[in-house]
């Protein structure tokens, strides 16, 4: 699997009238399993109790999720 970056940004409605400070971008996380059409045969796996930490069995299924980035 290419290595992909898995954020996507977007620029939101200004209002001109909003008295608090504008957020001109604001990004969010995308699921790796958005850019995979089928699941390849012989993904490398990870140990259960790495499986356990990670949230998936698979690394191409791990996207880097960090908590200070809110939900994904």
């Amino acid at each position: 699997m290419d290595n992909y970056t898995f954020r996507g940004s977007y620029k939101p409605y200004v209002s001109p009238l909003d008295p608090c400070p504008p957020v001109l971008e604001k990004t969010f996380s995308l699921p790796p399993q958005l850019f995979m059409n089928v699941q390849p045969p012989g993904l490398p796996q990870f140990s259960a109790a790495e499986a356990l930490r990670h949230g998936s069995l698979w690394p191409a299924l791990v996207d880097g999720y960090s908590k200070r980035e809110g939900i994904s």
